[in-house]
């Protein structure tokens, strides 16, 4: 009998060592493709920030700092903070706006559902570039809103120019990137548990309270994830500022994409880019430890108690 259950011990265990050995070859081709077209890049852009340029305006490698102390001591810090307020600003809006669409198709879509999230999530199969020319034709000048409003009697003929405007920029970039926050906060909330709620009401808690108290805490890590993939987009976005915007709405990416194309502007390129991943590092990081803290992970059995 004891030898049985050494064998079938024995076989178990290779079962399980063979299946961690298949689990860990999987997972082979993604870190290749990972290190070949993210890692290797990086060291050669942290590589190139470090290099200054020849008299032809080719990179030289070596280890100076002369990169960095141009960003550093120049005009390029406010570029680095307007990008990253727009880039909240416009996680912040696709909060605001996705987080009720979201609540509502998950809470009362019905057999609808489906329909209403493809519905909400249609417009991110249209280019990104359409979208925002698409922008262009409805603020620009002679635009849309403008002959609309012209119409009304509300402006006079020449129209109106949102162009080149803080709003236009963040208006769009919440346009872009909303059916990612809706998709991020809807799958939360149609997990969560419904008797959560009805144990809040049961114990005379006001819908307010209730929404406070109980689904928010319990749907806060689908914000913080759609937050995390609204405003990682946001701050390398270039396209957006470029059409819609002016010299005063000049982000991240219009910086680095100037930079690179520049004769002898490649090692300022590169430091930036560096930067900005160190920013969008810290970023996640934050998400990580936020979702890592015990009162979101048990805020729904808390509250109830609470209350």
């Amino acid at each position: 009998m004891q030898l049985r259950r050494f064998k079938a011990r024995g076989y178990e265990f290779r079962v399980r060592r063979r299946e961690r050995t298949l689990a860990r070859a999987s997972l082979l081709p993604a870190g290749i493709w990972l290190f070949v077209l993210f890692f290797v890049p990086l060291l050669i852009l942290i590589a190139a920030s470090f290099a200054t340029t020849n008299a032809l305006g080719f990179p030289v490698y070596g280890l100076h700092i002369s990169a960095y102390q141009e960003i550093l001591h120049s005009e390029f810090i406010p570029v680095f903070i307007r990008t990253i307020l727009f880039a909240l600003m416009a996680t912040v809006g696709c909060v605001v706006i996705g987080y009720p669409v979201a609540y509502a198709i998950a809470m009362f879509g019905g057999r609808y559902r489906n329909l209403l999230i493809l519905l909400a999530i249609l417009p991110w199969f249209v280019d990104y570039l359409i979208r925002i020319y698409a922008w262009l034709e409805i603020i620009g000048p002679s635009g849309i809103l403008g002959n609309f409003l012209h119409s009304l009697g509300l402006i006079g003929p020449k129209g109106i120019d949102l162009l080149a405007t803080n709003y236009s920029v963040v208006g769009s970039l919440v346009y872009s990137y909303l059916p990612i926050m809706i998709l991020a906060i809807y799958f939360t909330v149609e997990q969560l548990q419904k008797s959560l709620i009805e144990a809040a009401k049961d114990l005379y808690g006001s819908p307010a309270r209730t929404f406070f108290s109980v689904t928010l805490p319990n749907t806060m890590h689908g914000i913080i994830a759609g937050s995390l993939l609204v405003f990682l987009p946001c701050v390398g976005d270039f396209a957006t500022a470029s059409i819609l915007g002016g010299p005063n709405q000049v982000m991240v990416g219009n910086l680095i994409s100037g930079e690179v194309t520049s004769p002898g502007g490649l090692p300022a390129g590169a430091g930036l880019t560096v930067l900005l991943v160190f920013l969008l590092a810290v970023a996640i990081l934050l998400y990580y430890v936020l979702l890592r803290r015990p009162a979101i992970r048990r805020a729904g059995s808390a509250v109830v108690i609470e209350a």
